[in-house]
């Protein structure tokens, strides 16, 4: 007589995938969790070097941007699309800089800085300073963008619209990235989501899921967002490009 095997709800799917995600981060992590409010998060995320001079930016931008005056009405759509297409930015920087296989031209080793903070924050996502952008990275990157807006904007007003929608949205991602590592525990509907899918990511297999202030939009586009049950977990989650099988570095 064959055995009759219920489907699996998507709910119990989700339950599963949850308490893997416990058990590892348990396994990982030891019982250093712990609940903390939204007020108090927010305070530890401003002793970071990164928010103030993103933020110091970004302030620099409005204050401009208000004495500029008024400008077209077509700058509406410069924060709009960006933050259209941000997810697919985001995914492509994840993939393409963050995960950067480390390699070698003749006698140069092409590795960067943020790459080889990224392989460490693998190796530890609970290590809270290895959450935000390289200060180093941010002293040139956060001028720059005043370059590459002043070479692609047409007007000095939509310069400005364009730096105060890119400074904006790159706190928005330290903020929510801080969030996901932290203390915190996600209650909207939105940000369990976003939580869940990045913290599969780092606990379940470093190959999918690779937004990080959305979750299922670039990953969906790209084929990087599996069902997680169907999904083994990597014996490299924690160190990134590591040969299976070969002793972690």
């Amino acid at each position: 007589m064959t055995e009759r095997h219920d489907p699996v709800s998507p709910a119990e799917i989700e339950m599963l995938a949850a308490e893997r995600l416990a058990a590892d981060e348990q396994r990982i992590t030891g019982s250093r969790r712990t609940n903390v409010s939204l007020g108090t998060a927010w305070g530890s995320f401003w002793r970071a070097p990164s928010p103030w001079l993103i933020g110091t930016f970004l302030l620099a931008a409005v204050v401009g941007r208000v004495l500029a005056g008024a400008g077209s009405w077509w700058e509406v759509l410069v924060p709009a699309g960006l933050v259209a297409l941000f997810p697919a930015i985001e995914w492509v920087i994840h993939v393409c800089i963050l995960h950067w296989r480390p390699r070698r031209l003749g006698p140069v080793q092409v590795d960067s800085l943020l790459a080889r903070k990224h392989r460490a924050h693998h190796a530890d996502p609970r290590d809270l300073p290895l959450v935000f952008i390289p200060w180093p990275v941010l002293a040139w990157l956060l001028p720059a963008y005043v370059v590459v807006a002043w070479l692609a904007m047409p007007t000095r007003t939509s310069m400005l619209t364009l730096l105060v929608a890119v400074y904006g949205i790159k706190l928005g991602y330290e903020w929510t990235h801080y969030l996901v590592h932290g203390d915190y525990r996600p209650r909207s509907r939105w940000f369990r989501s976003v939580w869940r899918n990045h913290r599969l990511h780092h606990y379940k297999n470093e190959h999918y899921w690779f937004t990080v202030t959305t979750a299922g939009t670039a990953d969906r586009l790209f084929g990087t967002y599996p069902d997680p049950a169907s999904v083994t977990t990597s014996p490299t989650v924690r160190d990134l490009h590591a040969r299976e099988g070969a002793p972690s570095s």
